[in-house]
């Protein structure tokens, strides 16, 4: 096998999608699994499409998911510049090779000619017009003037194009090997442009240099690109590379929840979740769209969900690490079939990586939200509510959100619980439990417990009849982690108040 080179070649013309950090993902645990290297190479031919902060927001984001650069922007190497539109010198020499060597040519038609011509074809009936084999004979290129003519127009400066020659009837054949042989007729594909009149490459002609002379095994990207691999298996064909040409993997589609349609930003936005790694403020718009990082997602959690989009393993494990996915990942394991984006997978994913974490590490978020709030609270008891909140946690931002009663007595209970629950057996247990507690010494969860257990059994009354009123009378919900914790965590004196203030303040409803 020759060595594994890969490369990830985003444009900088906004942020990255979150399918692009997919597509990196893949080919970084490619390269690692066989000891290779991982390239970032910034596709910037489009200038017209050029954003500012583009390319540094794609160097942060792929650093925040873990994805490590070895040859590339930010990083440098044998085969540099990296960036497109440095490189645009050398491109000139292979269109013009292909001129020479008859597979490409000049075409100096106009914007006006080239509309009329699409004009005409639609008349004819001629649903998708294209300069193709048939139509550039009718057309203003090199194929079709006399050689004085087209050195004239050149010598001139007149503006033209460099368009590659397709033949008429040849089979272009493709190995994928996600799709296995790809076949397509040469009249389906049309006589792309590859040096534009400003003299920048096209994508079709810069990517198929660039992967050449930087030595690339193996191209994993988008399905959107599939229709364009026959067009760059010519080029290889024509250019001599044939050997050399790299193995390609066309990605599945991430589609939006429902399975209908390609996943898009407005999707992401109506559906309340992000569609970018990192928060993008547009630098021409000024709108700022949320990202994952900022949302709260674990950047571990985020590439085990994007790994399973696409991809599985073939055993029942989902939790991987990056280690473990670089260990089971093999691309003929990448199903054909676009995959459904579903964030509460995605929620669920990092539920887990937040489960898993030290308990000191979840007491951190905790206590960073405090800080923010100017609440003071020891590490230990930070700890505490961190452990006992952890299993209802999506988000480290849960801890405070969730968790506010620990800091907050409640002046305001849930509707529901106080109008089903709230009524004279419920009065009568925690105007005694009260009493209990305060004369409790010491008071933790197992005192909290044997003193109300002592309570209910003294009244007749059944515990499981007033726990939610006693639950809303502490923390203002019907429904939490262990109510018994809680206290232990609040102290003596504060259950005391709280009860006290929940029976002045919450009437009994007569029925």
């Amino acid at each position: 096998m020759r060595e594994v080179r890969v490369r990830f070649a985003p444009s900088p013309t906004g942020a990255l999608h979150i399918g692009g950090v997919r597509t990196a993902l893949y080919n970084y645990l490619l390269a690692r699994q066989h000891g290779g290297t991982m390239i970032l190479r910034v596709e910037d031919t489009d200038q017209t499409r050029f954003v500012p902060g583009a390319e540094e927001y794609i160097l942060k984001s792929l650093e925040w998911v873990g994805i490590k650069i070895d040859e590339g922007v930010g990083v440098g190497g044998p085969h540099a510049p990296y960036r497109q539109s440095e490189r645009k010198p050398m491109y000139m020499q292979y269109a013009l090779q292909l001129i020479n060597e008859g597979h490409a040519y000049y075409a100096f038609d106009t914007e006006q000619e080239l509309e009329a011509m699409r004009e005409r074809l639609k008349t004819a009936g001629v649903a998708s017009p294209q300069y193709n084999s048939i139509t550039r004979t009718q057309m203003r290129n090199s194929l079709t003037l006399p050689e004085d003519e087209v050195r004239a127009l050149l010598d001139a400066g007149t503006p033209y194009v460099i368009r590659l020659k397709v033949p008429r009837k040849e089979e272009v054949r493709l190995n994928d090997l996600i799709r296995g042989w790809v076949m397509v007729h040469s009249s389906q594909i049309d006589d792309k442009v590859l040096m534009k009149s400003d003299g920048m490459p096209t994508y079709h002609l810069a990517n198929v240099v660039d992967d050449y002379l930087m030595k690339i095994s193996h191209v994993i990207r988008g399905e959107e690109w599939l229709p364009s691999a026959p067009l760059h298996v010519l080029l290889y064909k024509y250019l001599g590379w044939e050997n050399e040409m790299p193995q390609f993997a066309h990605l599945p589609l991430l589609l939006k929840p429902d399975g209908n349609g390609k996943l898009s930003k407005r999707d992401a936005d109506q559906l309340g979740f992000p569609i970018f790694p990192l928060t993008w403020k547009d630098p021409n718009t000024g709108e700022v769209a949320s990202g994952y990082k900022e949302s709260g997602y674990l950047p571990d959690a985020l590439i085990n969900f994007l790994a399973f989009l696409g991809w599985n393993p073939g055993t029942t494990q989902e939790i991987f690490s990056m280690e473990e996915l670089i260990k089971a990942f093999s691309i003929e394991r990448i199903g054909k079939a676009g995959t459904k984006f579903d964030i509460h997978k995605a929620q669920w994913f990092n539920q887990q990586y937040l489960r898993a974490k030290p308990d000191a590490e979840l007491a951190n978020y905790l206590l960073e939200s405090l800080e923010r709030e100017n609440i003071e609270c020891s590490f230990e008891k930070a700890t505490q509510i961190a452990v006992l909140m952890k299993e209802r946690a999506t988000f480290p931002k849960d801890f405070w959100a969730q968790g506010q009663f620990f800091f907050h007595a409640p002046t305001q209970f849930e509707e529901g619980v106080v109008s089903k629950k709230w009524n004279d057996d419920a009065v009568k247990v925690l105007t005694a439990f009260k009493d209990a507690v305060a004369a409790a010494e010491p008071f933790d969860a197992n005192v909290a417990k044997a003193t109300l257990e002592q309570v209910t059994s003294t009244l007749g009354i059944g515990t499981g009849k007033i726990m939610q009123a006693l639950r809303v009378s502490l923390t203002g919900a019907g429904a939490g982690p262990d109510l018994m914790i809680i206290m232990e965590i609040i102290g003596k004196n504060e259950v005391v108040k709280r009860i006290d203030y929940a029976l002045q303040n919450i009437k009994v409803k007569v029925a």
